[in-house]
């Protein structure tokens, strides 16, 4: 790591103090140090507050040393996207990004996001158009943003969206805290669309703002197989907590159609059925006007390239 690279790089209008970022990682302290470096180039020269998920590879006193300008939380065990409830927790701004350790902000973007919230009061969640890198290509799911078929309000500043991409959105902290964060139950993987739902039951509107752009390299630092089983096991947890009965069936059954007949299946489709107690006692349907969204996105996700249950 270069020093001109770790340099602060001040453009634009200079420092803005309406936007923090929020990151959390897990045992990836290179791509961390490099994520890091990229953040403290941003012409808005955020507070970033790093929240390292039990990392054993040494990424704590890395950051500690390297970047002493960050705000870190070392915590001793893996709390998956609660993390990012600690690091907004720390941070006293209107606005919080959040950022993975594989994925960086282009300059000038947390700025307009803080722009356009400011600009609309009701406005949640701002969600960035995501570039794959090396090359800067679309993600697939880009596609699937810009053409929602998610009806919001008239004044949205873009199409309005059912849910999110944490790693690739700014949130506005007062909508974040009303709806208490991301779910202690979920830990990680699709825990957003819990979310997405509470705040629209609560009135608040979700948007994707194409002018905001997040490069996203993906980590090969990542177990694929835990990652399907928690991700169908959250998709299950989040449908029976939230959805009315029939769009509960049909989203079940779609989903036992098409993923994998193997053992990684199986153990996501198990811990589902551990769950079932808790997710029956804690269930609280959408209102109409919230279940519409979802209701919405029905056809895309059975459709979709970029939402597959695969590893």
């Amino acid at each position: 790591m270069t020093s001109e690279l770790a340099a602060p790089l001040t453009t634009g209008s200079g420092a803005d103090p309406r936007v923090a970022v929020v990151v959390i990682t897990h045992q990836r302290r290179e791509e961390l140090l490099l994520a890091l470096s990229r953040l403290r180039r941003l012409p808005e020269q955020p507070h970033v507050v790093v929240v390292d998920n039990g990392s054993t590879d040494g990424t704590a006193d890395a950051v500690r040393t390297e970047h002493p300008w960050v705000e870190l939380i070392a915590s001793p065990t893996n709390l998956g996207a609660v993390g990012r409830n600690l690091g907004v927790a720390r941070v006293d701004t209107p606005y919080v990004a959040f950022c993975d350790d594989d994925t960086w902000w282009e300059p000038g973007s947390l700025r307009t996001a803080a722009d356009t919230l400011d600009a609309h009061p009701r406005l949640a969640v701002l969600t960035a158009r995501i570039l794959v890198e090396p090359g800067s290509t679309e993600d697939p799911i880009v596609a699937e943003l810009r053409d929602s078929p998610v009806v919001g309000a008239d004044w949205l500043p873009g199409p309005a969206l059912g849910s999110f991409l944490a790693g690739a959105s700014v949130l506005r902290r007062e909508a974040f805290d009303e709806v208490g964060g991301f779910s202690e139950r979920l830990w990680l993987g699709g825990e957003e669309e819990l979310m997405a739902g509470d705040l629209a039951s609560a009135g608040w509107e979700l948007c994707y703002l194409p002018g905001l752009t997040v490069h996203h390299q993906a980590s090969t630092a990542r177990d694929p197989h835990k990652r399907r089983a928690d991700g169908i096991r959250n998709t299950l947890w989040t449908t029976w907590l939230r959805r009315p009965v029939r769009p509960a069936l049909r989203r079940t059954g779609h989903l036992l159609r098409t993923v994998p007949r193997d053992r990684v299946t199986a153990r996501g489709l198990l811990a589902a059925v551990r769950g079932l107690p808790w997710v029956l006692r804690e269930r609280r349907v959408l209102p109409p006007h919230a279940e519409a969204r979802f209701a919405a996105l029905e056809h895309a996700q059975r459709s979709s390239t970029a939402r597959r249950y695969v590893s």
